[in-house]
């Protein structure tokens, strides 16, 4: 398809052991092969079988640029479906740009972002949601979230949208019989339509659910801690980080600014936040820093509240708890190591009823374990994936919800409407499954896609 030669630098720059310079695309072999050196002068680079690795040189006229090592990958058995190169040097920024240099001046082009991969999906070796999966695996940042993104790199999508495909074609081919050859086929059989239908709105469903769910390990949660001040909270940041990123003191009001950091809860990526003590203050720092708190609870996809027992319930818990309620959060009922406590169970069911509780105390660790057991289920909880581990991204999504909406119609004028009208619905329906694997898709569309790439990806 393609008859020119990209060449990018496939590793990240910088210093390391070692760089790779990939190149592909038709005659890739025969290019590197007119600055390659190898140790054994009998070989020939463009003779090489696939899947092999030559020790040697890459040269410029006479002078040595790197001693290195050239792997070969024939088409169509590479990661771009065409002739591939990838020479191994040292990893310095210098080595590595004086290869790419070398290979770029003897004729290769550079790549565009996202080309190799886009060459991939262009040549038919993945489609587009498996190349969407490549973004994923690099970004992912927890271990949940990249088995989930090298499920859907290995089709996991593709597949069941396969089968989606193909119980819509087969009503699609009853409908047109039925229209072309009513005196051979007869009427439409009508209940083994909506059987098929009803069972490709069920899968719809789960796989809409399932990617719900898995879309919350690859982009995470924002999670916020909050309470009135002095109640333990930048204390419950540091355990969770397990290092001292908050100041910690006796004295109420200490923290002033919002404190992040990034931590793995039950393999969700959650971005915590610390927050200001919220009471009501005349200090304008503090002030700024109470509004700033208020801000981030509202935006929050979590919120752990804390109560203090040596405090009790007091007013300004309960004013935070009723801008909280309508949220999803959970409870910390902190310092219960202390012998003296001012916070009883049935207060705790009186203010709080069917609220998560969780009784702990930071200070010697207890209750944190129970803590990210509760986060997950709030979390997770209405995300129900029948069993189904896929991760979709907002287009893939977009273009199964289309195809749902298409189905419901069908479903809705199944006995009513014309058999041609019905033939319009579960093409459209089949039009939208395509988007997802990017057989429908315009190519302003894939050129969008594709810029969210790395060079030499």
């Amino acid at each position: 398809m393609f008859n020119d030669i990209i060449a990018a630098l496939a590793t990240p720059p910088g210093e390391g052991g070692v760089a790779i310079v990939r190149i592909s695309g038709p005659g890739a072999l025969q290019l590197v092969q007119e600055s390659f050196k190898p140790y054994d002068p009998q070989v020939k680079l463009s003779e090489k079988k696939g899947f092999t690795l030559t020790l040697g040189w890459l040269m410029e006229k006479d002078e040595i640029i790197d001693e290195v090592l050239v792997g070969v990958m024939r088409t169509p058995k590479s990661y771009t479906g065409e002739d591939v190169v990838e020479i191994n040097c040292h990893g310095g920024v210098l080595s590595a740009r004086r290869c790419l240099e070398q290979i770029v001046g003897q004729g290769a082009r550079l790549a565009e972002p996202g080309e190799f991969t886009r060459r991939a999906f262009l040549n038919g070796r993945i489609d587009l949601s498996q190349a969407e999966a490549v973004v994923d695996v690099i970004k992912a940042r927890t271990e949940q979230g990249r088995k989930l993104a090298l499920r859907q790199l290995q089709g996991s999508i593709s597949r069941q949208v396969e089968f989606l495909q193909d119980l819509l074609i087969q009503i699609n081919a009853q409908v047109e019989a039925s229209i072309d050859f009513p005196d051979e086929v007869g009427d439409l059989d009508y209940e083994e339509v909506e059987q098929k239908l009803n069972q490709v709105l069920d899968l719809l469903d789960k796989i809409l659910n399932a990617g719900n769910k898995g879309r919350i390990y690859q982009d995470g949660i924002s999670l916020v801690i909050c309470g009135k001040p002095n109640v333990g909270k930048s204390s419950l940041l540091n355990a969770l980080v397990q290092k001292d990123k908050a100041i910690v003191t006796d004295i109420p009001g200490t923290t002033r600014d919002i404190v992040e950091e990034y931590l793995n809860v039950r393999g969700i990526p959650v971005r915590l936040m610390d927050t200001a003590g919220i009471r009501e203050t005349e200090d304008v720092i503090e002030k700024i820093g109470v509004d700033k708190s208020r801000t981030a609870m509202e935006n929050a996809d979590m919120i752990i509240f804390l109560l203090d027992v040596a405090s009790g319930i007091t007013e300004e818990d309960l004013d935070i708890y009723q801008k909280i309620k309508d949220k999803k959060f959970v409870i910390l009922v902190n310092k219960e190591d202390l012998e003296e406590r001012k916070i009883t169970s049935d207060e705790i069911n009186k203010y709080f009823a069917n609220a998560a509780i969780i009784h702990g105390s930071v200070r010697t660790d207890t209750g944190l374990e129970e803590l990210e057991d509760a986060i997950e289920s709030k979390v997770l909880q209405g995300q129900n994936g029948a069993g189904m581990e896929i991760m979709l991204n907002i287009r893939q999504a977009g273009a199964l919800k289309r195809a749902r909406k298409s189905v419901l119609d069908l479903l809705s004028s199944l006995r009513n409407a014309p058999l041609d009208c019905l033939g319009v619905d579960a093409w459209g329906a089949l039009e939208c499954l395509a988007e997802v694997t990017g057989k429908g898709l315009k190519e302003e569309v894939i050129d969008r896609i594709f810029k969210e790439f790395c060079i030499g990806k």
